[in-house]
């Protein structure tokens, strides 16, 4: 069974950059799915951006050529790295951000994600 630990949250001001990580242990099959969502204190859990195993990529549109999704994956698929670039970020990127895993081709539909993490927290101040 696949899990999945987020790291690299905290605070930072408004225009900083921040990488989020997420270490997955067990088996992610070869046509994985990964990706990140985002929650914000009264609001639903949102895509934020996903990657497959073709290396297709997806980002929801406020995130567009602020952040980049990367993953690397052991050869044994047994490990693998998720990573969330984050850059110029803004007040309105605070919330939880969770990784997710499942199978498939590059989406951000929160239902088709199956496996989730525990969160890691980002603040951003103005």
């Amino acid at each position: 069974q696949v899990q999945l630990q987020e790291s690299g949250g905290g605070p930072v001001q408004a225009g900083d950059s921040l990488r989020l990580s997420c270490a997955v242990s067990g088996y992610i099959y070869s046509s994985y799915l990964m990706g990140w969502f985002r929650q914000a204190p009264g609001k639903e859990r949102e895509g934020v951006a996903a990657i497959d195993s073709d290396g297709t990529t997806v980002y929801t549109e406020g995130v567009k050529g602020r952040f980049t999704i990367s993953i690397d994956t052991a050869q044994n698929l047994l490990k693998a790295t998720v990573y969330l670039q984050m850059n110029s970020l803004k007040p309105e990127d605070t919330a939880m951000y969770y990784c997710a895993a499942s199978r498939g081709i590059a989406t951000i539909a929160l239902d088709e994600f199956r496996t989730w993490g525990q969160g890691t927290q980002v603040t951003v101040s103005s």
